[in-house]
């Protein structure tokens, strides 16, 4: 395993790490609300970029793990040249999606990094730091992709999707 892969694994872990902080972070939300009647400025907002973020940083892993939603009925009666194929085709589709999310994704965040622009809400954090996830996210998705395609080039064989 590389070592751009072995990040990709963090990323998960930490990706995973993200989403329980969320619920932590609601949890307490609801119970300051409604048990104490003392909502918190910071649970809501910071929840929503941790969910954000956990998403996103997901995305490379479940490409590389082949847990991301499929369809693969029709696919999984090709034979393995024509797999390659499609699996290829696919992965190429997949790099120009993100490379056009990404470089969108990047003048969101430098527009909203040179204006100061902020969220509006009682924590007021820059809106830069949920815009961020977009072109760095994307960039770890589309750098994955590649990998993929070069794995398939050299016949390492994708992991089976059995979902």
């Amino acid at each position: 395993m590389n070592y751009f892969e072995k990040l990709i694994d963090y990323a998960a872990w930490f990706s995973a790490w993200l989403f329980c902080l969320a619920g932590f972070m609601l949890s307490y939300e609801v119970m300051a609300r409604y048990f104490f009647l003392s909502p918190t400025i910071w649970a809501a907002e910071l929840s929503q970029i941790s969910l954000i973020y956990g998403t996103l940083l997901a995305m490379p892993w479940a490409l590389k793990s082949r847990k991301h939603i499929q369809i693969n009925l029709v696919i999984n009666k090709l034979s393995k040249p024509y797999k390659k194929i499609i699996n290829i085709l696919m992965l190429t589709i997949l790099i120009i999606f993100s490379l056009y999310v990404m470089i969108f994704g990047f003048d969101i965040f430098y527009d909203s990094f040179h204006r100061g622009r902020t969220t509006g809400s009682l924590l007021n954090l820059p809106s830069w730091i949920a815009e961020l996830s977009i072109p760095f996210c994307f960039l770890l998705l589309l750098i994955q992709s590649f990998l993929e395609i070069i794995k398939l080039l050299k016949n390492i064989e994708p992991p089976e999707s059995n979902h």
